[in-house]
């Protein structure tokens, strides 16, 4: 251990000179042959592998040789630990019993899986093997190690799993604690076939809707949400899951459904009122005391009372739709400007944030590209967004394309094989659009301002239908987007415009 020092600097001074790797404080101290190194400087040393520039063994390199400082095998260092795994052989970081990281690994699954028989239960064993064949079993083994003070974690969960308390079905996991976890634990079944495939936000709402109408005191209430869910918002879901995934966006608005639903209820318990006895003044008092976000959300409700004949035929307001400011184009370009010359900035939401800024892509669409809408056409990088693929600038096509091989989230049992093109850190899920969007407006970014100025000038540059196909838009959408900008396009004719009609010649310079 390190001896006694009384200032942060002098145990630095310390540090420094014995603890050849790093400069970290108030960490664990081992031995080494030439003096002492903490514990984070060695399971990092266990971790360099390749061929030894001493004796040209493919191994682990912990050893720093004197001369060059250059990394060698534990054999040429001198040291007298092996380490070895006593089972696979292995050499690396062990654990107990000289076991390295996936042996205990392994070790450790059987014994949570273990239906009661010292064997993992069968409908488990390709969980195992999933979790298994990570690149870094050392992340799955500290996922399952349980927090100081915490009696619930993904330890008890896969326990109860592996004995069959839990049930191998959906609605077993909607009401389990903690949700993240089991959340995170139910896609990687998903992901390894043991659980039938469910839109990942489906999964979300139908877990978030059994908490919901859990506090709904009045049981009247909890029975008429319960089945607007079930018959209106849910089966919409699943409708629209079959065509496309849902996003997040997609995910909220469901839920501000049903809490705007409750509310509704809430209020006319408050005024004495029912549905039945609710009349055409109490919806615009209503209307009224709330912002356009709730007028807006609580339609869909209100319209299924109305088709269910749980009321009386009401007069709603038309939605109303705002549009955000569009970013100033000199901006948008001096953005895009920074992006690509800026080498300090992280890698990843610059990708994204050129993708939003040249191409008016949704975060949402964003994180769903995979590595194969990435096309290489000859020297062109093309992005496969709409029909047909759109063509990359070349300093954007090389942003992109060292991007490719340096994703984040490889490593572990969730995306070890993603196509994903950011991918996230759950089993077979690209990486959430918030979480994508954060990272994108600390580069000091606006998304939605630079998404609205980029497909603002797509339209006034070209015709509308043609901006939508190529970047995934509804013509409809593009046509307005057209007319509010005060483009000059107003119509684009159909058809192939790369070959003349039948029988056409044309005319030549000297005809009258």
């Amino acid at each position: 251990m390190s001896p006694a020092y009384t200032t942060a600097e002098q145990y630095e001074r310390w540090h420094k000179k014995t603890c050849s790797r790093c400069t970290r404080h108030g960490c664990f101290a081992a031995r080494w042959p030439d003096g002492y190194v903490c514990r984070t400087c060695h399971d990092k040393a266990l971790r360099v592998r390749g061929h030894c520039p001493g004796c040209g063994a493919d191994r682990a390199l912990p050893g720093l040789r004197a001369d060059d400082h250059a990394s060698i095998c534990p054999d040429c260092a001198g040291f007298t630990v092996s380490y070895q795994c006593v089972r696979c052989g292995h050499e690396g970081k062990l654990h107990a019993r000289h076991l390295c990281t996936r042996c205990t690994f392994a070790d450790r699954l059987t014994e949570l899986l273990d239906d009661g028989t010292g064997r993992i239960r069968p409908e488990l064993v390709p969980l195992a093997d999933s979790l298994l064949a990570m690149d870094n079993p050392l992340s799955g083994l500290t996922w399952l190690y349980t927090r100081k003070g915490r009696t619930d974690s993904p330890e008890h969960l896969m326990r109860r799993l592996g004995l069959g308390e839990i049930e191998l079905t959906h609605e077993a996991f909607h009401p389990l604690q903690p949700w993240r976890a089991a959340s995170h634990l139910r896609e990687l079944l998903m992901a390894c076939g043991v659980l039938p495939a469910v839109d990942k936000q489906i999964c979300s709402f139908e877990r978030w809707l059994v908490g919901h109408l859990a506090d709904i005191t009045d049981p009247d209430h909890a029975q008429l949400v319960r089945r607007f869910a079930t018959w209106e918002i849910l089966p919409n879901l699943r409708t629209r899951a079959e065509k496309k995934p849902l996003t997040p966006a997609s995910r909220r608005y469901a839920g501000d459904q049903v809490k705007h639903a409750t509310a509704f209820l809430g209020w006319l318990a408050e005024h004495g009122l029912t549905l039945p006895t609710c009349r055409q003044t109490d919806i615009d008092a209503w209307h009224v005391e709330h912002t356009g976000h709730g007028r807006n959300t609580i339609r869909p409700f209100l319209l299924w009372c109305m088709a269910s004949k749980l009321t009386r035929r009401f007069r709603l307001p038309a939605a109303v739709i705002r549009q955000a400011t569009p970013l100033p184009q000199h901006e948008r370009i001096d953005l895009l400007g920074r992006l690509l010359t800026d080498h300090d900035l992280p890698l990843r939401p610059r990708v994204a944030a050129a993708i939003v800024l040249l191409y008016a892509q949704p975060l949402s669409r964003v994180v769903r590209l995979t590595v194969d809408d990435v096309i290489h056409d000859g020297d062109q990088v093309l992005l496969r967004l709409g029909e047909p693929s759109s063509p990359v600038p070349g300093p954007v096509a090389d942003l992109l394309l060292s991007w490719l091989p340096n994703r984040d989230n490889m490593n572990t049992a969730t995306n070890r094989d993603s196509r994903w093109l950011f991918p996230g850190r759950r089993a077979g899920q690209p990486m959430h659009p918030d979480a994508l969007s954060a990272l994108i407006n600390d580069l000091g970014i606006p998304t939605i301002a630079s998404r609205v100025s980029a497909i603002r000038q797509h339209v006034l540059e070209m015709p509308a239908p043609v901006v939508a196909d190529a970047l995934g838009y509804h013509q409809v959408t593009t046509a307005k987007l057209a007319a509010q900008a005060g483009g000059t396009w107003s119509r684009h004719a159909s058809g192939d415009h790369t070959r003349s009609p039948d029988g056409w010649v044309p005319r030549r310079t000297g005809d009258s």
